[in-house]
Formats: C-alpha cells, sequence, structure tokens
C-alpha cells in the first residue's frame, strides 16, 4: 500500500451525474491504491460508502466557487493522474433542443452555453497547477459527436450542437497551451455515446438498444481508454469505443 504522500488521485468532477457515479465505483473496486476526490454541488447526497479512499468536495460551479474548490485540492496538486469533467445539460423544465431556427432564446442558448462550454472551461483554467507534475494526467470531458461541425449532417439541436462544438475549441486551443506548459497532461473530448440517464431519456426512442449504453459501460470504457492514452501534447476528440471524431 502506498504512503499517503505517495498516493496519485482521480478527480471527478461532477460526481453526483450518472456517469460520474459509476466512474467513481469503478475507481473504489479497481483502484485502492489511488484517493478519489468526488465534486458535486451535494456531496451529501451521495450513495454512502464506507471507502477511506473516497473524499468528497462541495462545488457550486460558479467562478469563486471552481477556484476555492480547487484549493481545498491542494493536498493533492501534482499527484492527480485523471481529472474527469462529468457535467452537462441537455434539457431542463424549459429549455429543450431546437428543431428549428424559431425555436432558439437567447436565455436558454446563454444558459446551455455557461453550463456545457464555460464551466469546462474554467476548470481547465484552474486546474493547470493542480496537474502539473511528472506524472502522467489524462483530462476527460464530456463532448457529444453532435458537437462535429464536419460531421453535422441533420441539423437541429442549435445551442447544444453550438456549445459542444465550442467545448472542442476550447479543448483543443488549451492542449496547444498545455503542451507547454504542463507537457504530462493530455486532453480529451470524450463521446459517451447515448447513455441511459435522464439527460438522454426524452430522446431514446429511436435509439437502437445495443447502442443505449449504462453508465457502468461508459464507465468501463473510459477508464480503459484512458489506460491505453499516450501523452502526445494533442488533443484527442474520442468515442466510447476509442475511435477519433473528425473535429
Amino acid at each position: 500500500m502506498s504512503t499517503d504522500h505517495e498516493r496519485q488521485a482521480c478527480l471527478i468532477i461532477g460526481a453526483g451525474s450518472a456517469i460520474g457515479g459509476a466512474i467513481i465505483r469503478r475507481l473504489g473496486t479497481e483502484n485502492p491504491d489511488c484517493d478519489i476526490l468526488a465534486v458535486c454541488r451535494r456531496p451529501e447526497a451521495l450513495p454512502h460508502t464506507a471507502d477511506a479512499c473516497l473524499h468528497t468536495f462541495a462545488c457550486d460551479y460558479t467562478e469563486p466557487g471552481i477556484i476555492q474548490l480547487v484549493q481545498q485540492l491542494k493536498p493533492w496538486h501534482g499527484r492527480i493522474r485523471l481529472v474527469v469533467i462529468s457535467t452537462g445539460i441537455l434539457h431542463t423544465g424549459t429549455i429543450k433542443p431546437e428543431k428549428r431556427v424559431e425555436d432558439l432564446h437567447m436565455d436558454s442558448m446563454l444558459e446551455v452555453l455557461r453550463v456545457n462550454t464555460v464551466m469546462p472551461t474554467l476548470w481547465l483554467s484552474y486546474l493547470l497547477d493542480a496537474v502539473r507534475s511528472d506524472i502522467p494526467c489524462r483530462v476527460f470531458t464530456l463532448s457529444a459527436r453532435v458537437g462535429s461541425i464536419s460531421d453535422n449532417r441533420k441539423g437541429g439541436w442549435y445551442s447544444y450542437r453550438a456549445s459542444k462544438a465550442a467545448l472542442n475549441m476550447v479543448i483543443r486551443t488549451a492542449a496547444v497551451e498545455y503542451a507547454r506548459r504542463a507537457p504530462n497532461v493530455k486532453l480529451v473530448a470524450f463521446h459517451p455515446g447515448t447513455v441511459d440517464t435522464e439527460l438522454s431519456k426524452p430522446f431514446q426512442r429511436n435509439v437502437p438498444q445495443d447502442k443505449l449504453f449504462s453508465p457502468d459501460f461508459v464507465a468501463e470504457r473510459l477508464l480503459t481508454i484512458s489506460s491505453d492514452l499516450p501523452i502526445d501534447g494533442d488533443a484527442s476528440y474520442l468515442d466510447w469505443a476509442g475511435k477519433s471524431i473528425t473535429w
């Protein structure tokens, strides 16, 4: 068993999500020598566990909240080997993916961009010092295939597509800077496929049964892909099978 000072860490942002929770469960089983840092709005709502490796943190995902949270992670700075940013929005009680340009509304579009693009960007900004070390670190941010500009054949979903396309550009741009300032880090835009969660439920009707994935399956795929990814100074845009998606 590693000493506390030697222990590496995995940081899961959005621990209250179905995918985030599944990743934490797998890490707890498969990586007993790794501290799991779980970030969400309400840590008290997370399933109870006696796992001594699990450390929970509350964050409201505002910029001051993110800054404060990164400071709380100081004991693990330089020891983080995996970051998963598992946050996002597709619909709410008042927001729905737009089918026509007439469906666009400023407030809804700004909220989707705030959650899907701005929040992950702030994490990439403030975590730079925390992940900079000699330890190889993979940073996964949940993107989507519909964020591919070159692969857009169906149209629609304006705000969601735009937010993920913008996120992809942030990841590619940040990878250029990270290659200079934190060359141990690999940035990944990850498409998990259609996952059986509340986010996708209204849109599952036409999804083939073998393409509707469980959160646990996605967690297994992400962790497997992470273990094989080279630190190459470039961003990758990958799907659940580990296949590249065109930007």
